[in-house]
């Protein structure tokens, strides 16, 4: 896999925990300036401390994805900053429903789709113009295996996820001769601080959503990372429009 990463720019919202943070480290590792980016201040500024202290170059921009004015902002300073953007990994996103469908309120409804579908959309609206100005980019998003079926309990967060991957394959056919490739990421149960708050009261819980995946285990931020870097890189350059799907086998079933 060819990963000519050196000398670019990325951004990645929503990285300050878990596959955000770990996706922005393994760009920096790569070469990559990373401009990091979430509404978590604090959050936000560890990662590019992690990213400096292992030598790479990163700035921290607070951006709240469902926000135009901040989304524009974070663009701007990007461009401002470093000349161009060559990667986009939109990943700012919420998981805040766990009920039937007839149990979920209208503030759930409006919260969840307004980070996880017009977070997404908003980030595109402004990175597409800079790709195409500059010759290319690639865009990737994140999405969930909720986006690939059903997932009870969760339907609004399902129907977000849906969405996502709705508005990537169609800017992925809108912007292909332009030279800029979108894609998603799908992951299943992934080892994050959010996955841990849910299931930390109680552990059979975890083992359960262990044992939902055919390997036996939940994923990891890293393995997203790399899913993530595989869809950015040369190696990926004939793939656009594509629901990657990071999920030990479960799709499969």
């Amino acid at each position: 896999m060819s990963m000519t990463f050196a000398g670019r720019v990325a951004v990645v919202t929503g990285a300050g925990a878990g596959i955000g943070r770990a996706t922005a480290l393994a760009f920096a590792a790569q070469g990559l300036t990373v401009v990091v980016s979430d509404v978590d201040v604090v959050g936000g500024e560890a990662t590019v401390r992690q990213i400096e202290a292992s030598g790479g170059t990163a700035v921290f921009v607070r951006c709240d994805v469902t926000q135009e004015a901040d989304v524009q902002h974070l663009m701007e300073q990007t461009i401002s900053a470093f000349g161009r953007l060559d990667y986009a990994f939109n990943n700012a996103g919420i998981e805040i429903e766990h009920g039937r469908l007839a149990d979920g309120t209208l503030d759930m409804f409006d919260a969840i789709m307004a980070v996880n579908v017009k977070g997404v959309w908003l980030c595109m609206k402004y990175q597409l113009p800079l790709m195409v100005a500059q010759g290319g980019g690639v865009i990737v998003n994140a999405a969930s295996v909720a986006g690939l079926g059903a997932a009870p309990k969760m339907s609004i967060y399902a129907a977000s996820k849906h969405a996502v991957i709705g508005l990537t394959k169609s800017a992925a056919i809108e912007y292909a001769k332009k030279k800029v490739r979108v894609n998603a990421v799908c992951p299943a149960v992934i080892d994050t601080d959010m996955f841990r708050r849910a299931y930390e009261a109680d552990p059979r819980k975890a083992d359960y959503a262990a044992a939902v995946h055919p390997v036996g285990r939940i994923g990891t931020v890293e393995e997203v990372a790399s899913a993530v870097l595989y869809l950015c890189s040369e190696g990926a350059a004939f793939i656009t429009g594509h629901a990657l799907a990071v999920d030990g086998g479960t799709m499969a079933i």
